[in-house]
């Protein structure tokens, strides 16, 4: 590793939260309006970047599970340049950074280069997609502790372990899946080895946008449910007993607008 120079210029990875602007933390609004680049992910709302200056360059360096991506080392390289250009640079995620952001590997390529690196945290959709439905991800009666696992596998083909993590889920812990739309039936499965088919889950997608959605349903009828509501990526899956929170408000709200639909059918015939 290249010694850290006194006055090394300082990237910045920059955490943008699950997408709601409101959301962000007010270091997080600071770095953005300081920076005169910045290097954004798909995920990044455009209600974020409205903090960034006008003057501002601002390159879209798009990763997204399943599509065409900016390769990693391309960014990097980007980074490392720009910043010895005399640039301030913002690197820009959905989420946190070191929270299946890649974050960590960009922080050992700038630091090995001599550049400084400030980390700046964002809420996680993880978390953002289970307050969204009511869900807490531990409480003291239903869960003692959470997991935060990628439904990804890596690119060397090293597979997931899903009845190890659902051996987990039955002492108490709850699972909160990232990208795992792709691989939702391989994933069901192996969580049914550990798990009753009867456990809680909850799929929430644009956790925080405007254009959330989200479904309840018992992980036997996982795949089903997300296939039935046409659930895409980005979206977030919480297994475990307390998602039985959403499920049930699930419940109400549908009795609600079954009950709402009949008395205008009523009213209509009167």
């Amino acid at each position: 590793m290249t010694p850290l120079a006194a006055n090394a210029p300082t990237v910045h990875l920059v955490g943008a939260g699950p997408g709601d602007p409101e959301l962000l933390t007010l270091k997080a609004v600071r770095a953005i309006r300081q920076a005169t680049l910045l290097l954004v992910d798909d995920l990044v709302s455009e209600g974020v970047l409205r903090y960034a200056r006008r003057s501002a360059r601002i390159v879209h360096v798009g990763k997204r599970g399943g599509c065409a991506s900016t390769p990693q080392a391309f960014i990097e390289r980007l980074m490392a340049a720009e910043a010895l250009r005399g640039e301030r640079v913002v690197r820009l995620k959905g989420g946190d950074p070191f929270v299946f952001g890649r974050g960590g590997e960009e922080q050992a390529h700038l630091r090995a280069l001599g550049l400084s690196v400030e980390v700046v945290n964002g809420i996680s959709a993880g978390l953002a997609a289970a307050t969204s439905i009511g869900v807490p991800l531990t409480h003291r009666a239903h869960a003692h502790g959470v997991i935060f696992v990628t439904g990804h596998a890596r690119g060397d083909g090293a597979a997931l372990d899903w009845s190890a993590l659902a051996a987990a889920a039955a002492q108490g812990l709850t699972l909160v899946i990232y990208m795992g739309i792709a691989t939702i039936e391989a994933l069901q499965a192996g969580l049914l080895q550990g798990l009753a088919g009867t456990t809680p889950v909850a799929v929430v997608q644009h956790a925080s946008l405007p254009q959330q959605r989200q479904a309840c349903c018992t992980l036997a009828e996982l795949a089903a449910t997300v296939a039935r509501e046409c659930l895409g990526s980005p979206a977030i899956i919480v297994v475990g007993d307390v998602a039985a929170a959403a499920l049930a408000l699930d419940g109400e709200q549908r009795a609600a607008a079954e009950f709402s639909s009949a008395a205008s059918s009523y009213a209509g015939t009167a």
